[in-house]
């Protein structure tokens, strides 16, 4: 992680040398932009306070169930498998997904200030885009090793090994960081001495690529080209993955069939959840502010908390691995359930109030 943060203030230092020279071309009446204003979810005062409360429990669930995820596959010996090796890297990257815009958004909306610097928002699209590729090819690799366990069961163990699961991971997140970098590029070096307002709770690349004074139009394409094709790659691939899957199990039995069902239900739904969004935002030709955000919250923050509650907490093993802890009195166990305690209150009261905060929101935009 030091080596990305850097490279990544390499590139802070590129951008800043770059908009120096900017600034010497320019007119006396031009300004060079120093920071960007976010203008968050809404406008109106009650509903700040009502995301404030709903966004802040959400944000504490995320951090807790992944956490909890993390806790309790490092202390049971039998989730010591390549599925839950990966699984405790998407927790990992989950938590991060929800931190890099979700506690600045919170915080904006008590706010009066709701300004970003420039670097601030520079650093904001570069973790947007390393934690978002690098999740894409971690989902890659668990259908890779569910392929591999149902299609190749006997040489699964040699496949799977320790030190492949540890590639697997790192191919992950030099995917994402070298998609990162490929979208900075396009960006760093683009003179901002306009409008500085971004219509959404953080900076997101094709807003801010708007913004610039200067001709984006080719920009934009290759925008779409780095990320709208990545994450279409991605998902056709996992689709043809989870198709082999299925077909094989349904030709073995069908009882077999039954169970891998309710097994791989869970990983084709995550990728649903997580591309739909991305290509969405980067392939759909339309744009409509409501519906950017909606996405946008979706995207960052929904689906973060949704994994844990899809992959894990619905997960035998997992709620084995619990038990087992409890009852082998762990130095961590008591501390480790009243946690448990605290995010099944706290999804409970989310889920009450969802249907009430999107009818509000809903009513906003009216």
């Amino acid at each position: 992680m030091d080596l990305l943060l850097i490279i990544f203030l390499s590139f802070l230092s590129i951008s800043v040398n770059s908009r120096k020279k900017t600034k010497q071309m320019e007119k006396q009446n031009h300004s060079i932009v120093t920071e960007f204003i976010l203008l968050g979810l809404t406008e109106f005062h009650e509903l700040q306070i009502f995301f404030f409360l709903f966004f802040s429990i959400i944000y504490i669930a995320i951090l807790l169930s992944n956490l909890i995820i993390i806790l309790v596959v490092k202390l049971d010996p039998q989730l010591q498998s390549p599925m839950y090796f990966l699984l405790v890297n998407l927790s990992f990257i989950d938590m991060s997904l929800a931190s890099f815009a979700t506690p600045k958004m919170i915080g904006d909306l008590i706010s009066e200030n709701k300004a970003i610097s420039y670097e601030e928002c520079m650093a904001q699209i570069f973790f947007l885009h390393l934690l978002g590729g690098s999740e894409m090819m971690l989902l890659v690799a668990m259908a890779i090793d569910r392929l591999i366990a149902i299609c190749k069961p006997l040489h699964y163990k040699n496949i799977m090994s320790h030190r492949i699961c540890i590639r697997l991971a790192l191919f992950s997140w030099t995917t994402g960081f070298v998609h990162s970098v490929s979208q900075m590029v396009f960006i760093v070096t683009l003179p901002f001495c306009g409008p500085n307002v971004v219509d959404n709770f953080f900076c997101d690349l094709p807003q801010v690529i708007k913004l610039a004074c200067t001709d984006t139009y080719i920009l934009d394409l290759l925008v779409i080209a780095f990320s709208g094709l990545l994450s279409l790659f991605c998902f056709i691939f996992l689709f043809i993955s989870y198709s082999i899957i299925l077909i094989t199990v349904h030709h073995h039995s069908s009882s077999g069939y039954s169970k891998a069902m309710s097994t791989l239900a869970a990983h084709i739904t995550v990728v649903v959840l997580f591309f739909g969004p991305c290509l969405f935002i980067y392939i759909w030709p339309f744009s409509h502010v409501f519906i950017d955000k909606i996405v946008s919250v979706f995207y960052t923050i929904f689906t973060p908390l949704l994994n844990p509650i899809i992959y894990s907490f619905r997960n035998k093993d997992i709620k084995k691995a619990m038990i087992k802890i409890k009852t082998k009195n762990y130095l961590l166990t008591n501390f480790n359930f009243l946690l448990l305690f605290i995010i099944k209150e706290l999804l409970e009261v989310n889920f009450r109030i969802l249907s009430l905060g999107y009818g509000i929101f809903m009513w906003d935009y009216d």
